[in-house]
């Protein structure tokens, strides 16, 4: 088996899997090693790996580079060291997204993996850096996705408290998301279909609700945001 690109007579081999023969071995070899608690990746010559983060890495890569199916090895790879990495503290539940931040990030993964691969000596220094310093980023993104997620749900409980209308729930909403700028009442009154007395109306019950925050700056600069909640979500760019 192995992983090319290019056209047919032009194309380029990234990397040659181990021979057929030798894929029930090797794999044997692997899923011993992963289901227990060996120090050591015997038959693979990586360092110590009881340590999950180190084990996620090794496991991912000697996986990959077993290749035993046609397709989908990368796949099941990222499944692998996710499995590993959910075992950190016991086993307890954690959601870092560290499979789904490789696949935004395919282009320097594959030349990592690829780098790895073709040392003679197979040396996964360089390997483990690269997935510490990516499993680093997994935290901090999935760090930011609970905070807001954290942050929306405390706004919208406020939000029932105090009541809104329809126009309003459909503004905070985009405010929530991906809002591009700031809040001012001609944006609202095209985000909500709306004039822009009405529009000036609703803003200033967020305001006094404490759901929307009023710049210092006055007149036709007046923006709003949302109440602090221990997350800036609006942000001028």
């Amino acid at each position: 088996m192995e992983v090319v690109s290019g056209s047919i007579g032009h194309h380029r081999v990234h990397y040659r899997a181990p021979d057929a023969a030798r894929i029930p071995a090797e794999m044997s070899a692997f899923i011993r090693w992963f289901n227990s608690g060996m120090d050591t990746a015997f038959g693979f010559g990586g360092p110590a790996a009881a340590e999950p983060i180190t084990k996620a890495a090794i496991a991912h890569l000697w996986f990959v580079s077993i290749h035993p199916f046609d397709d989908g090895n990368g796949r099941i790879a990222r499944a692998v060291s996710d499995l590993a990495l959910a075992r950190l503290d016991g086993g307890e539940a954690r959601y870092l997204g560290m499979s789904a931040h490789i696949r935004r990030d395919r282009e320097a993964y594959y030349r990592i993996l690829e780098n790895t691969q073709s040392s003679g000596f197979l040396d996964v220094s360089e390997w483990m850096a690269w997935f510490v310093a990516e499993f680093d980023v997994a935290i901090e993104t999935a760090m930011t996705a609970l905070s807001r997620a954290v942050f929306a749900g405390q706004f919208w409980s406020r939000a029932a408290s105090v009541g809104l209308n329809e126009r309003q729930k459909k503004v905070a909403a985009m405010l929530l998301g991906n809002f591009d700028g700031k809040l001012t009442s001609g944006k609202y009154a095209k985000l909500a279909k709306c004039s822009t007395d009405t529009a000036a109306r609703d803003l200033a019950q967020m305001v006094e609700r404490g759901l929307l925050v009023r710049s210092e700056a006055g007149g036709r600069s007046t923006s709003y945001s949302l109440a602090p909640g221990g997350l800036v979500l609006n942000q001028e760019k």
